[in-house]
């Protein structure tokens, strides 16, 4: 047997081993990898400004701690004190105003008053309210476990960025490419993670905190909303519609249709027309021109896909790995497009010199 066969069985059998022996934190590293790859471009951009490795690496540990795990805590706790607190009595309440509601709606509109009573018949109220005390149940035991999940990626991720430019360097070096190739593959990665991350944050927080600031006005939990409205504003076209229709629909049977009309009105003009249509693309260019080396476009309803395929698969997590995998896999197409490119100019050389 020849030695390099020897030592690539070993390396096998040892990867294997290693597999198992950190099985319990390969989710968390691997997320921490990708985010790590994905702010590469932040990271750089500290480091130009502020010389001190582990002080730049600690603000955008911060940074990323802030913008993304801490809104969702904030949603977890807040679900969980909140279906503990649900008014049994309300909820039935409720349900019988909207029945009664849909019983008086004119004859003209038949086909869809018969749609939502036929909805309305398949509602059980205690069924409903045993789902949600469940569901409520479910979040207070998954938390724990998701608390421990982030901080162990922000560690990670700590180290990854802390490190980063000599566990580049090493890698880049053990891939079996030329240092040109694997320096485009890291880069047109990290620059298309990057524009894919960034271009989520950029949308959920901005309109989130827009959606949040003005719900707030109507003693609504504006933290909250806004948050959930983030995460709605990547679905397509829909979008924050998810959000706003149900508190506009909710202010309507409180009998307040003036708030329902403003609440409506300000979410379509301000949010989807001004700030979605206008604001988010000069903050995304802005982000691209200052931070991203080389700015990429990436379709909007594949990020949406690779979201839903993601945390379909992987959890919650794989709102992050499904992106992130996908934005990989164009990077790898673009070098593969490359070497087929330069192929195709050595054959044409060389039926040009016969």
């Amino acid at each position: 047997m020849r030695p390099q066969y020897f030592l690539i069985a070993l390396t096998i059998v040892t990867i294997f081993f290693m597999l198992q022996l950190f099985d319990p934190f390969l989710k968390p590293l691997f997320v921490a990898l990708l985010l790590a790859v994905a702010t590469n471009s932040l990271n750089i951009y500290f480091k130009h400004h502020i010389s001190n490795n582990f002080l730049s690496t600690s603000l955008i540990t911060i940074l990323l701690t802030t913008i993304f795990f801490v809104p969702v805590l904030y949603c977890i706790f807040s679900f969980a004190t909140l279906i503990n607190k649900i008014d049994q009595k309300a909820l039935v309440e409720i349900f019988n105003v909207t029945k009664n509601w849909v019983e008086n709606i004119p004859d003209d509109f038949i086909f869809f008053k018969d749609q939502l009573t036929n909805m309305l018949e398949k509602i059980d109220i205690p069924s409903l309210i045993q789902n949600l005390f469940s569901f409520g149940a479910f979040l207070g035991k998954n938390s724990a476990k998701f608390i421990i999940d982030m901080v162990m990626i922000l560690i990670f991720f700590f180290f990854f960025t802390f490190y980063s430019t000599g566990l580049a360097h090493y890698f880049k070096e053990a891939l079996p490419l030329k240092m040109e190739d694997s320096n485009a593959l890291f880069y047109e990665s990290s620059n298309v993670m990057s524009v894919v991350l960034y271009s989520i944050l950029a949308t959920a927080v901005l309109e989130g905190f827009l959606f949040g600031i003005f719900v707030s006005f109507f003693d609504y939990d504006g933290i909250l909303l806004g948050v959930l409205y983030g995460f709605a504003s990547l679905v397509p076209v829909v979008g924050g519609m998810i959000m706003w229709l149900p508190v506009a629909i909710y202010e309507i049977f409180a009998g307040s249709s003036a708030n329902a009309i403003a609440i409506a009105l300000y979410s379509i003009i301000v949010i989807s027309v001004i700030a979605d249509t206008f604001i988010k693309p000069i903050i995304i260019k802005y982000i691209n021109k200052r931070i991203v080396r080389t700015p990429t476009k990436v379709n909007e309803l594949l990020i949406f896909f690779a979201i839903v395929a993601g945390l379909s698969t992987f959890g919650f997590w794989g709102m992050i790995i499904g992106p992130a995998m996908v934005t990989f896999f164009i990077s790898l197409m673009q070098l593969l497009k490359k070497f087929s490119d330069d192929f195709y100019s050595f054959e044409q050389t060389v039926e040009n010199r016969k």
